[in-house]
């Protein structure tokens, strides 16, 4: 019982966290003349930001995928993986945000070009 008790919170966390998210963005579509573009670019880099000043793992650790999923969460690891990279040498310190989405970043391309090939895309006919 106490296990899943602790899975229940997990995921309210979550929700609560990526919801306020989505919430903040639909605010903003709906508030601003803001197109999505500038949207996800000032999230993905408050993201990297909130990282850069120690915020945002905080956040992490308190709702993980919550506050991973979002696009701030991409910023997030990119910051991450240039903190992680500049403690070594300038050069890891380039590299190392793209070091540590490569995996999100390779999957998606794999992944999109499968779905691409074993799915007819269809324009939609008015």
């Amino acid at each position: 019982m106490q296990i899943i008790v602790s899975v229940l919170i997990t995921f309210f966390k979550a929700f609560v966290v990526g919801g306020g998210i989505c919430v903040i963005a639909q605010l903003l579509i709906n508030l601003t003349k803001m197109t999505t573009a500038r949207i996800l670019v000032s999230f993905l880099l408050a993201g990297a930001l909130l990282q850069a000043v120690g915020l945002y793992e905080k956040l992490v650790d308190f709702a993980g995928a919550g506050a991973t999923v979002p696009i701030s969460g991409f910023g997030y690891l990119l910051a991450e993986g240039a903190i992680r990279g500049a403690k070594i040498d300038l050069y890891h310190a380039i590299t190392g945000g793209i070091s540590a989405g490569a995996a999100g970043i390779a999957s998606a391309i794999v992944f999109g070009y499968l779905f691409a090939v074993l799915f007819n895309a269809k324009t939609k006919k008015n």
